[in-house]
């Protein structure tokens, strides 16, 4: 099983990256402040715009380490790779399966079915916890019929409706899992580009995070990121990365967020409020949420389908390999990630 290696996040907006040796520094207003060999590391990602110099890209570049820009309030945009890597007879592959629709299909019913199966499980874990709450028992009821929905779905439109109809029923009882902290953050639903609250930042910093980790890890297995079964295909958009994305979601980053906020590992005070501009998280808001981020990653849980201990932050890379595994044949489905 592969290693997990840390990610190095430069939440400082003006941070310039640079090589030295092996090393890559960070400096901020052209003095040193960090430095750290590139053997330690699998991934650069960095919230600002002064960028990096190119020879700390050409050293990500010989030792496989993906670097990604993102705006100071988390917005994509863009990441840097070398030269293609993997096998290119799995590519194509991927890229024969892409055109095939009733494949595809498949594949994204999976994908959402799994998606809502786990929003209905952490409902559930909640009732579970706390006892009943009518709003939960009518969400996982909804919950339950729309996966069904999902699974036989026939065509991908009717798919992407039964999504929204989860997708609302699971954000609208999701303020009810806020069990500390409530009035600090009151959640209505989800928003983004801006979001309009502080769950809502929240939620979108974490997803960017979900979806650079996959597109890492699919480079990694051989996958072109780029080229997905359910999200339409577009110049920069990596769609298989957000089409794996579905099934972990709920796991990896609605939960990830209520913890914080539950145990009060985050504050209303690390956050700015912009008028038309949306919510964004202070530096301090930022570092707070990358540690435990990080930290988070290094917890070890077991594969339901592979039945070994892995640790979470591995979980983007194993879904990915059992991803090239399907399309390879080696394996007759895509086990999806489900919560036990």
């Amino acid at each position: 099983m592969r290693k997990l290696l840390n990610t190095l996040y430069v939440t400082t907006p003006e941070a310039y990256l640079s090589k030295d040796g092996l090393n890559v520094v960070v400096s901020v207003k052209q003095e040193e402040v960090f430095r750290i060999p590139a053997i330690n590391i699998e991934g650069i990602v960095t919230f600002g715009y002064m960028g990096a110099s190119p020879g700390v890209m050409k050293l990500c570049n010989d030792n496989g380490i993906s670097l990604t820009f993102l705006s100071p309030n988390g917005r994509f945009i863009s990441r840097v790779q070398g030269a293609t890597k993997g096998n290119v007879l799995l590519r194509k592959k991927q890229y024969q399966l892409s055109d095939d629709e009733l494949w595809s299909l498949h594949v994204a019913r999976l994908m959402i079915g799994g998606k809502i199966q786990n929003y209905r499980n952490i409902l559930k874990r909640y009732i579970r916890d706390y006892g009943e709450d009518e709003g939960i028992n009518h969400a996982v009821h909804v919950l339950e019929h729309a996966k069904r929905d999902a699974l036989e779905a026939q065509d991908k439109t009717m798919l992407i409706g039964y999504e929204g109809i989860a997708s609302n029923a699971y954000f609208e009882v999701l303020p009810v899992l806020i069990l500390n902290q409530k009035a600090n953050f009151p959640f209505h639903g989800r928003n983004r580009r801006p979001p309009k609250d502080a769950v809502n930042a929240m939620l979108s910093f974490a997803y960017t995070l979900i979806a650079n980790d996959i597109s890492s890890a699919l480079e990694t297995i051989g996958l072109d990121p780029y080229v997905g079964f359910l999200h339409t295909l577009r110049p920069g958009r990596t769609s298989l990365a957000l089409d794996m994305m579905e099934e972990l979601r709920a796991y990896l980053g609605d939960r990830f967020v209520l913890s914080l906020i539950n145990k009060r590992q985050i504050t209303s005070k690390e956050f700015l409020f912009q008028g038309d501009n949306g919510v964004v998280m202070t530096d301090k808001g930022k570092k707070t949420f990358i540690s435990a981020w990080q930290a988070r990653k290094r917890e070890v849980i077991v594969h339901p389908y592979l039945n070994e201990r892995i640790e979470i932050g591995l979980l983007p890379y194993v879904q990915a390999m059992l991803m090239a595994r399907y399309i390879r044949r080696d394996i007759d489905d895509y086990p999806v990630f489900l919560i036990r």
